[in-house]
């Protein structure tokens, strides 16, 4: 990502010829440890790689995270101009677009570009719009991403509240073994307690299924196998 942003409504007459990257590389903002999730997305998720929680320091609010490396800037899952997963969470694909809302909640939300973004401009992109002024399959792709990331957005602040009122979160460490033979300790994260998840009752259970939320709970506890795979990948490194 780029340490500074310059975000602007997205149209097609300022921005008729604007092309946008698509390949993948540390240079255009990948080089990252990992990016925040929204349970809808769980699933897909779970398939690639480990799903975490942490708690903001400041608000004392939890906030999922795909990891995709165990360190800062580390992402195990560049290999040269691509991203070795079928998979790429929502919050990282949709860069440099973004979702601009106004004060009134009830108005559609509208498409922003981060002009800043090293991804921007740069030889070689995919076009936005084509000759005609009309959005680029591309374009129609990520708009379609930030609507899915929207409504997941809104959506999590009561999956995670549900999580904390059923002591489902526990706080949890993984010491990663380096090939020299020292250890790397993967700390300040939290994972779903299982235990307590197997000692809820009927009631509690069926609470969650109507809300929809036992099927990301699951995803996300299976998602903890997914460390191994990561690991591996850090042994290839």
């Amino acid at each position: 990502m780029t340490s500074s942003s310059s975000h602007a409504l997205l149209d097609n007459a300022s921005h008729r010829d604007l092309a946008v990257v698509t390949t993948a590389g540390a240079q255009w903002g990948d080089g990252v440890m990992g990016c925040l999730v929204v349970p809808s997305e769980f699933r897909a998720v779970a398939a690639h790689y480990p799903i975490v929680f942490r708690r903001d320091g400041q608000s004392g609010r939890f906030a999922a995270l795909a990891l995709f490396g165990f360190d800062q800037g580390e992402n195990l899952f560049l290999a040269g101009d691509r991203w070795d997963a079928a998979y790429v969470p929502l919050a990282h694909a949709v860069q440099p677009f973004l979702i601009g809302r106004t004060r009134d909640e009830d108005e559609v939300p509208q498409v922003h570009i981060d002009l800043a973004h090293a991804r921007v401009g740069a030889p070689g992109g995919q076009r936005l719009f084509d000759d005609a002024g009309a959005p680029t399959p591309y374009l129609a792709a990520k708009a379609e991403q930030l609507g899915a990331l929207d409504a997941g957005w809104r959506a999590t602040p009561a999956f995670l509240a549900a999580l904390e009122h059923h002591g489902l979160l526990e706080p949890f460490t993984l010491d990663v073994p380096l090939a020299e033979g020292s250890t790397r300790s993967l700390v300040g994260y939290h994972i779903i307690a299982e235990d307590r998840l197997a000692a809820l009752d009927g009631a509690a259970l069926g609470e969650l299924n109507a809300q929809g939320y036992l099927l990301p709970i699951y995803m996300a506890v299976a998602a903890l196998g997914r460390f191994a795979d990561l690991m591996a990948r850090l042994g290839r490194a």
